[in-house]
């Protein structure tokens, strides 16, 4: 049990690979806030989880919600050890396409809404010496072509990331980032099929874009979050790790 005890906010984790990292980290010993927007998925996840899990619905492009959700937890469980950033607006945008509309609510929820949950739970944090794990993308690196929005954002919370770590290691707690690649979560399959992709697509992808033969699953990206929301990986801060199958520097797709 690698995660005894600690209270951990979990945004966006009514599916995918929030629930995923909510799940472990109950099975490790934690205690979990549910956070969402989605209340049937919301209070199924809490249905199978038990005590050890309480729903909170709130909409995080919204500037007050994060004293709200930290309120939740506190409530619940009586403290907060760490918190997860996972949740995320993900939106097709080009340079022709975008608009000062769209790319100010990409912001708000990926990048605003991150940093104001950070700041109202920083008290807590400081006196419980814990840990924030930043939920980005591959794409903060430059993105793809149809993402533009959505990968400035990403690139946006990485040097949230990084500039937080370094602002605050000496007050004792800890701010590390998952850029995570391409992941076969719920929201992916069905955004794929409205894309006009085939319903049988997670088997026919190219092993330039999966050398294994498979695209990744939200249960090993929660795996690999347990390590660095315990006490294992104290004291390391500001790291980034990419959770992709290949090397994302001096790659040749050619040639995978």
């Amino acid at each position: 049990m690698r995660l005894t005890n600690k209270v951990i906010i979990v945004t966006g984790s009514t599916s995918g690979i929030g629930r995923a990292i909510a799940e472990r980290a109950v099975a490790e010993g934690a205690r979990v806030l549910i956070h969402g927007i989605d209340r049937p998925a919301g209070e199924t996840v809490v249905a199978g989880l038990g005590a050890s899990a309480v729903l909170h619905l709130d909409d995080v492009s919204e500037p007050a919600a994060a004293a709200r959700i930290v309120a939740a937890a506190v409530a619940a469980f009586g403290r907060v050890d760490a918190v997860v950033n996972n949740a995320a607006l993900v939106a097709r945008s080009t340079l022709a396409t975008t608009s000062a509309e769209n790319f100010d609510r990409m912001m708000a929820i990926n990048v605003r809404a991150p940093l104001l949950l950070i700041q109202a739970a920083f008290a807590q944090l400081k006196l419980n010496r814990g840990c924030v794990l930043n939920i980005g993308s591959i794409n903060a690196l430059s993105g793809e072509a149809t993402l533009l929005d959505y990968s400035i954002s990403k690139g946006a919370l990485q040097t949230l990331t990084r500039n937080l770590a370094n602002a605050h290691a000496s007050d004792g707690v800890r701010f590390n980032h998952f850029n995570v690649g391409w992941v076969l979560t719920e929201r992916e399959y069905a955004m794929q099929v409205a894309e006009g992709q085939p319903v049988d697509w997670p088997e026919k992808i190219s092993k330039v874009f999966a050398p294994s033969g498979r695209i990744m699953r939200p249960e090993e990206i929660a795996a690999a979050a347990v390590y660095w929301l315990g006490d294992e990986s104290r004291p390391v801060n500001g790291a980034i790790v990419d959770l992709e199958q290949y090397s994302l520097y001096g790659r040749n797709p050619v040639k995978a």
